[in-house]
């Protein structure tokens, strides 16, 4: 009959603990803080600021000149069935999503081309 040898509940926890801690340790990377020094970091903010000034997004005057000119239609759709719900004198339970819809395909079809082309 073999032995068995009875070790306390508290010993094998913390052997059990002892290798998970282990394998962790292996597996995972430990990662600390530099110490840096906050004026040095406050110049290189900067000088990043200074140089990586970010040029003005055209997309927004793109679409809103694409919904006043080609799509005016669409917003006067838009802007109609708008009016109609708010003053509630649309059917109940009208909203406007599909003259929404229809706008945006109308503006997005517009101004994607032109976007693009402002990108090169």
């Amino acid at each position: 009959m073999p032995s068995t040898t009875s070790q306390p509940t508290s010993s094998i926890s913390s052997t059990c603990s002892s290798i998970i801690s282990s394998v962790l340790d292996n597996i995972l990377p430990t990662v600390s803080a530099e110490s840096s020094n906050p004026e040095a970091e406050k110049e290189e903010e900067t000088e990043e600021e200074e140089e990586e000034e970010e040029p003005e997004d055209p997309a927004p005057a793109i679409r809103d000149e694409c919904t006043e000119t080609k799509c005016a239609k669409y917003k006067h759709h838009f802007d109609h069935c708008q009016e109609k719900v708010n003053e509630g004198k649309g059917v109940e339970g009208e909203d406007c999503v599909e003259e929404m819809f229809h706008l945006m395909h109308c503006v997005d079809g517009c101004a994607v081309p032109k976007v693009f082309s402002k990108l090169v």
